[in-house]
């Protein structure tokens, strides 16, 4: 004879982990998202932030090279070092406002704290990489600003 208490207690189990099988679901989540965030709030999907994170990523790569010094005493290399920052630094300029624009009552909390003070070091970075002679101080901070963020909100 089975003991009516384990059989409540098993149905109880069973029902619990479809209902979490079920609220797990991405169709589920979505719909649970209208109701349980603000009207205001947009869900910034993170394969959306990756896309741009990423570019983000690749201009700072093509930054760091733009900063080695140049090698060959063409008279124009430096001119063309400087408008390879600058041209870098404007590119990174318009994907970090773009980040920021899109993250006004978005669920990455860190980005609204410290995307607006990145923006502000690329400008700073592009002002003086544009003034003669270019200074390229500000604009070897640039990466060093993203590893601290990231460090930070890990």
């Amino acid at each position: 004879m089975k003991n009516p208490r384990n059989s409540i207690s098993w149905m109880l189990f069973v029902i619990s982990v479809c209902i979490v099988m079920i609220g797990c679901s991405s169709q589920m989540a979505a719909s649970m998202r209208k109701v349980t965030y603000p009207p205001d709030f947009t869900y910034t999907k993170q394969a959306d932030l990756r896309t741009d994170m990423d570019q983000l990523a690749k201009q700072m790569v093509i930054l760091e090279q733009a900063l080695v010094a140049p090698s060959t005493d063409i008279d124009n290399a430096r001119e063309i070092q400087r408008q390879q920052v600058l041209s870098t630094l404007r590119n990174m300029g318009r994907i970090a406002a773009s980040l920021h624009a899109n993250d006004i009552g978005t669920n990455h909390p860190f980005m609204q704290d410290y995307m607006q003070e990145f923006i502000g070091k690329i400008d700073e970075a592009r002002v003086a990489a544009s003034i003669e002679p270019p200074r390229y101080y500000f604009a070897g901070k640039i990466s060093g600003g993203c590893t601290n963020c990231h460090k930070v909100n890990r």
